[in-house]
């Protein structure tokens, strides 16, 4: 498969990532955030399950590599757990659009934890963290100053998504990638149909009146996408899939505007501009190495 070849599955990855904020927004009208989540983690953990076999190390066991991958899993799940009750918490009072661009502030925030644990960051990611404080102003500060609660949300969901992104690099280097993304979707599942059990009233008919949302979200953004982006960062170097994976918002935004008209005034269409201008910068330096460094396949990054 050409670069070409997998920077376009790369972009399919994105776009349907992007319009997943629209299916769960939607989703919203009919069922808690747990419940959606529950429910979808849930799908997406059973559209995986033929992955496992398909795609299994046929020199390992595949129950012996399930336990290896079983305490990462279940801390990647945890993680994963918040994030994505944050994100889903937040579309209740802000719009597919800016969620999607305010949760893609984990392309700057990776860098900027890793430094507490050692890792460095470029001038470029500092530009890029800067560019994007300014956008997020822009975006999220109707008045004076207020932030919509569903900014914060979203926020503090990027944060988490940065924890998760940086804890799917270190262990997927050391156990089977695909039996860790099941583990941590399965882990997410559970404990958010938990939470839905104790704090949310669950009904099946509301379920099946949110189905499309939530097959779309499960089967489509947790599976198919997933399965799609390691195919297409076979070939594609690190920096410049996650680039490409950052469209996401963009067609989020579009999504928003197109079926479920999200219009968005001067101001948030600047601040979003800033937004993604700092998750490209940000990933200037890793271009520049990509130059003159040979590529490496990159590491995948965590379900949306």
């Amino acid at each position: 498969m050409s670069v070409f070849k997998s920077n376009l599955i790369l972009l399919l990855v994105a776009a349907i990532w992007g319009l997943a904020f629209v299916a769960q927004r939607v989703g919203m009208d009919y069922v808690g955030p747990f419940t959606f989540n529950g429910v979808r983690f849930l799908l997406g953990g059973i559209s995986l399950l033929p992955l496992l076999f398909v795609f299994r190390d046929k020199s390992q066991p595949l129950a012996m590599g399930l336990k290896q991958a079983a305490l990462p899993g279940i801390l990647a799940g945890l993680v994963l757990f918040i994030a994505s009750s944050f994100q889903q918490i937040g579309l209740v009072t802000t719009t597919a659009g800016k969620a999607a661009f305010i949760t893609s502030l984990y392309l700057v925030l990776v860098p900027v934890v890793g430094i507490f644990i050692g890792q460095r960051t470029s001038a470029f990611t500092w530009l890029g963290c800067f560019l994007a404080v300014v956008g997020l102003y822009f975006l999220c500060v109707k008045e004076a100053t207020s932030i919509q609660s569903g900014d914060l949300w979203e926020l503090a969901g990027a944060l988490f998504w940065a924890f998760h992104i940086l804890i799917i690099a270190h262990f997927s280097r050391r156990v089977n990638v695909l039996q860790l993304s099941w583990l941590q979707t399965i882990t997410c599942a559970l404990l958010s149909l938990i939470t839905a059990a104790v704090t949310e009233t669950i009904v099946v008919k509301s379920i099946m009146a949110a189905a499309t949302p939530i097959v779309y979200g499960g089967v489509f953004s947790v599976g198919i996408a997933y399965t799609l982006q390691i195919v297409g960062q076979q070939k594609a170097p690190p920096a410049a899939a996650a680039i490409i994976l950052s469209m996401e918002t963009v067609f989020a935004a579009i999504g928003g505007f197109i079926l479920i008209s999200e219009i968005m005034d001067l101001l948030e269409i600047l601040g979003c501009a800033l937004i993604f201008s700092g998750m490209l910068v940000s990933q200037l330096q890793g271009l520049w190495t990509a130059k003159t460094v040979p590529c490496q396949q990159a590491v995948p990054e965590a379900l949306k």
